[in-house]
């Protein structure tokens, strides 16, 4: 029978047999890509893929491990928005440090052991998802907590 022409591409492992689905990879994200997301669009960013990506991949120990690493993520880039709110005129710069320090280790941790994980089992060749969702829902989600704060600072809150 044929598989479903709509569902995403799969590519086969090393040693595997063309029929085998043990041997396919589901479509994941660039995790090298969506560690230098980062940068851009914070560490919640780049940990939310790679959260996705071990879930992808079944494995579950790991995608727990990620989700942990998003949820601190999530905690930190609060505090550092609450914090730049509360000290608009000395400035952030040690919630800036922490933010880039979380990044830095998160990134040695457990970005490049996804990446050689993925490098290993499936090489170059496996199906890449798309950038445009997780890209404009960042956008969103960094448009939607400056109207926030923006409304914060209006109602003088902040």
């Amino acid at each position: 029978m044929e598989d479903n022409r709509y569902a995403p591409p799969k590519a086969l492992v090393d040693g595997a047999v063309a029929g085998d689905r043990a041997g396919r990879a589901p479509a994941l994200w660039n995790p090298d890509a969506a560690a230098s997301w980062c940068l851009l669009f914070t560490p919640v960013f780049g940990t939310w893929l790679h959260m996705k990506n071990w879930e992808a991949l079944g494995e579950t120990a790991r995608a727990s491990s990620a989700r942990r690493w998003f949820f601190v993520a999530v905690v930190l880039i609060t505090l550092s928005m609450l914090t730049a709110l509360s000290s608009l005129a000395r400035g952030n710069l040690p919630m800036r440090l922490a933010t880039f320090l979380f990044l830095i280790v998160w990134y040695f941790v457990a970005a490049k052991p996804q990446v050689a994980y993925i490098k290993s089992s499936f090489g170059v060749d496996y199906p890449r998802k798309g950038w445009g969702q997780p890209i404009l829902t960042a956008i969103g989600l960094i448009v939607a907590s400056m109207v926030v704060v923006a409304f914060l600072i209006f109602l003088g809150l902040a």
